[in-house]
């Protein structure tokens, strides 16, 4: 019950064993669905998006319905009282009136941590501006852990716009916690990793290099983490096409990789991996996005404080059979 009432704004918000706990629950969910398909009945979560998105919000809505809970919220402002003009915290405050956890996705950094102050239900992150995207984060610890065996000893490389990418800097963060991680970050000079997360992972004590060029690189990583460059975060529209295909991950490149190599994205994508990348054994991005909604079924049954249901109704179940 350790996070039952809890907030995620960030990574950090969590301990490494409180985060190893969410992904032993996600991958219990994965071995055992049926065990948890009732737990959230009558619980009720809000998807509040004020920016567009398919995976995160998608997954968020059918990890709820496959605990037996229900869904209200928006998938874009103007659909919501924000249109008259309506505040964040007043938002918040009302929907946390009608609904048991919240979810929120925003377009401003740090309005994740603003909208938490107005609520007393459970606040998750769902991406804020260019800044977090926890909930990503747990889905990539749970796709490295599930498909490597563990969170130890890898060589990460991050490929694209690492300047604007809030994945990539939960990402980083998140496993700078782990012992022996390597990063190696691959991007044009205009969308380099920011120097506040290169001096976070330093001060850990974990090594990391700066390239241009993948090609160089490809040879040495355990995981190549692509992103694509993001036309939302530029206001110079010639600058983003110009930056746009710098990266293109295809089969040819894909030969001077480790064979047990895992390639992964957060998606969407544009052009940055070859669709012929796809019929290769170690693209798992599509698994990825699937991790996505077991580990926010474990992320909000924690929040919940109903994981000790699940097994007081297997046994009720045994006890009928």
């Amino acid at each position: 019950m350790l996070l039952q009432g809890r907030n995620l704004i960030q990574p950090e918000d969590f301990s490494v064993n409180e985060i190893d706990q969410i992904l032993s629950l996600a991958q219990n969910i994965i071995d055992n669905p049926s065990k948890y398909s009732r737990i959230c009945e009558g619980k009720l979560l809000a998807t509040l998006f004020y920016e567009p998105s398919t995976r995160t919000r998608l997954s968020f809505e059918a990890a709820m319905c496959r605990l037996g809970g229900s869904i209200v919220g928006f998938s874009e402002p103007n659909s919501s009282s924000v249109s008259k003009g309506e505040s964040l915290g007043d938002t918040i405050r009302t929907v946390a009136c009608y609904a048991d956890v919240i979810a929120m996705r925003h377009p401003v950094a740090g309005s994740a941590h603003e909208a938490s102050q107005y609520s007393d239900v459970p606040f998750i992150n769902a991406g804020d501006g260019g800044n977090q995207h926890p909930t990503q984060t747990l889905t990539d610890l749970l796709t490295i852990k599930s498909l490597k065996g563990n969170l130890e000893n890898h060589t990460i490389g991050l490929c694209g716009d690492l300047k604007n990418g809030r994945t990539v800097h939960s990402l980083v963060k998140a496993m700078a916690r782990y012992k022996n991680t390597k990063f190696v970050f691959i991007s044009p000079d205009e969308l380099k990793m920011p120097e506040y997360i290169k001096e976070s992972i330093q001060e850990q004590g974990h090594a990391y290099y700066e390239t241009n060029n993948l090609d160089e690189v490809i040879g040495s990583l355990d995981v190549l983490y692509m992103t694509r460059v993001q036309q939302e975060r530029f206001e110079d529209k010639a600058e983003y096409e110009r930056l746009k295909d710098y990266y293109i991950l295809n089969s040819a490149k894909m030969q001077n990789a480790q064979k047990d190599m895992l390639v992964m994205h957060p998606l969407p994508r544009v052009n940055e991996i070859d669709e012929d990348v796809d019929t290769d054994d170690r693209a798992v991005y599509f698994k990825q996005a699937k991790y996505g909604m077991f580990v926010r079924m474990a992320l909000m049954m924690k929040l919940l404080g109903v994981e000790d249901i699940a097994d007081s109704f297997q046994n009720k179940m045994l006890e009928c059979i």
